[in-house]
């Protein structure tokens, strides 16, 4: 009873933060929608705030993990371990759209518990991509490039989807809740790849260090 209790809260609020946003969702719409009493909230989170940090929390230890998973490639190469990573992240957001949705909205928001998020998560994710991209240009697999302004572009290819779903539905008529969607646009991540970071074979070396 108790997890299930816990689930409906959690279920519930990313819908409402979803739907109203976070200061637009009150405990009891939550506890209303998750059909609980509100006291369950302060129970289990201690209040809206504490919810929110659980939401953020649960999401990028699981994103994180799907990094590390990604960079357990590295020795395959640079190129092979990149695109591993960067459908590992595609595929977590896809399966949880909804979560993905609310929570790329909120770090947009300066607070203490988003730099908090920064500077724990999002800052082993910026160490494990630069790892990944400083040694595919030691081995001359990538072109020389600058690692931060390529993890910008990555992060932009790969979070667009789920921050605009409004834009892709209503203007491009394409569906990132639908496998069909996160499958087809991964093969163009990697044709980004391929295009940006790649070096072609027929390629004068001295191209990849200017």
């Amino acid at each position: 009873m108790g997890k299930n209790t816990k689930e409906a809260i959690i279920a519930a609020s990313i819908s409402l933060f979803n739907t109203n946003g976070f200061h637009g969702t009150s405990v009891r719409d939550i506890a209303s929608k998750a059909k609980v009493n509100p006291a369950n909230i302060a129970y289990y989170f201690n209040n809206k705030h504490g919810l929110l940090e659980y939401c953020l929390t649960i999401f990028f230890e699981r994103y994180v993990a799907e990094i590390e998973e990604g960079y357990e490639r590295i020795e395959q190469g640079a190129t092979i371990c990149l695109k591993t990573i960067a459908r590992n992240i595609l595929f977590f957001q896809y399966e949880n759209i909804h979560l993905t949705r609310m929570i790329l909205r909120e770090i947009t928001i300066d607070s203490q518990v988003v730099r908090e998020i920064m500077s724990t998560y999002l800052m082993k994710e910026r160490f494990y991509l630069n790892r990944v991209f400083e040694r595919g240009m030691q081995t001359k697999e990538f072109r020389h490039v600058t690692p931060d302004y390529m993890t910008l572009q990555l992060k932009g290819l790969l979070n667009m989807p789920f921050l605009n779903s409004h834009y892709m539905s209503e203007v491009l008529h394409v569906h990132p809740n639908e496998r069909y969607f996160a499958e087809k646009y991964l093969k163009e991540v990697d044709r980004w790849i391929d295009g940006v970071l790649c070096r072609n074979e027929y390629e004068p070396a001295y191209l990849a260090v200017n």
